[in-house]
């Protein structure tokens, strides 16, 4: 297991390195890379069944570890600016898939037994993500079969969206949403200017590996704290309670202005973040893709690229600005952890505050919302 632990964590060195010299990859983005070459190595065959383990443990790990990391820099009071927008767009997000959902498990129900069940099963996991998903298969009673069968669904579907969130989506909103206003101040210049591939460079210097190692003592010691917390509350809850904590310890932290200068802190937290893009990449098996259900894909893709479309039309009414529309939708749909990933692809670090907090939100009304409405779709059916 150790080459292959060793090859998660210096891949990403290759991937910067590449897109440092070759403009191609640099367009093609290193988030990406990571994930392209995780699906090739995950489905090489060369992966010994242990290696799962492996790969749990580094996914969970990375995000953990990654999230103070990316957040010491933040500038929280011009954050507080933008909530207001970011609140609506998610809420916004909420209701939609709730709708979406609800419409889906109609449209499938001839196909499907006890569609009413799947309606639950997406509204949970597009508004809040797994840990919500594996609460409410349980409290709904579904079958193992269909929850993993869903389960491996939606991760593909998620992937095809994340590489669309990251890669096209920008562009293609900002054609009719109004573009990301950043605050108008010195910090808020220069985090435009740090999310380029070339702030990578000098990370090496003695000085900022100096810097660097006490940023990822502080944030141990904020996972630490987190866990302990987490420790104290039911286990279906932790997951939400740690990166809870995780996040209002690093906000905290970003407020002392010694932690806040510190340098090339949100650079490492996005290395360790292409870590978990590769792990993650890796996990995803394309064999379990050659007996479709076809009802089960609609579904899946019919929650995610509906709610996505009509989520876009709310943001076009309330003249939501394209990155705050784009950072919830990915919070609703794929969860917390994976905001600080689109947010590098988008070169926008001030919007992760928006969607790590609002994807706690997700997190917080997901189980209400999920088994309510599923027994609401349940009654309309008949």
């Amino acid at each position: 297991m150790i080459p292959l632990i060793a090859f998660y964590l210096l891949f990403p060195i290759v991937v910067i390195q590449l897109c440092l010299k070759f403009k191609f990859f640099d367009k093609i983005g290193a988030v990406i890379l990571c994930y392209i070459a995780g699906i090739t190595l995950g489905n090489s065959g060369i992966l010994s069944q242990g290696a799962t383990g492996v790969q749990d443990s580094l996914s969970g790990a990375a995000v953990a570890i990654a999230l103070p990391l990316l957040l010491f820099s933040m500038d929280v009071r011009a954050w507080l600016k933008l909530a207001g927008k970011a609140i609506l767009s998610m809420t916004g997000a909420i209701a939609i898939i709730v709708a979406v959902a609800g419409v889906g498990s109609i449209l499938i129900m001839d196909h499907v037994e006890d569609a009413w069940k799947l309606s639950g099963m997406a509204i949970s996991v597009y508004t809040g993500g797994t840990p919500n998903m594996a609460a409410v298969k349980t409290a709904l009673s579904v079958d193992s079969t269909t929850y993993i069968i869903l389960h491996t669904y939606d991760t593909l579907i998620s992937l095809i969206y994340l590489i669309f969130a990251m890669g096209f989506a920008q562009k293609l909103c900002n054609r009719f949403l109004p573009k990301f206003d950043p605050v108008k101040a010195a910090q808020g210049q220069r985090d435009i200017e740090t999310e380029d591939i070339n702030s990578y460079e000098n990370m090496m210097n003695r000085r900022i590996v100096k810097q660097l190692a006490g940023a990822l003592f502080l944030s141990l010691a904020i996972l630490g704290t987190a866990l302990a917390i987490a420790s104290l509350f039911p286990k279906q809850y932790s997951t939400s309670i740690t990166i809870l904590m995780i996040t209002s310890l690093g906000i905290g932290a970003s407020f002392v202005k010694k932690i806040q200068s510190l340098e090339k802190t949100f650079q490492f937290g996005m290395y360790i973040i292409l870590i978990f893009c590769l792990v993650v990449g890796s996990m995803a098996d394309l064999r379990d893709l050659i007996n479709i259900r076809w009802e089960l894909m609609f579904f899946i893709s019919f929650c995610v690229f509906g709610s996505f479309f009509l989520h876009a039309i709310f943001c076009w009414i309330f003249k939501i600005d394209t990155d705050t529309f784009i950072i919830t939708s990915v919070s609703a749909i794929c969860s917390p952890p994976f905001v600080p990933v689109v947010a590098g692809a988008l070169k926008n670090k001030q919007i992760i505050l928006s969607g790590l907090t609002t994807g706690i939100m997700g997190y917080a009304l997901g189980n209400y919302l999920a088994i309510s409405f599923a027994y609401i779709c349940k009654a309309l059916a008949g």
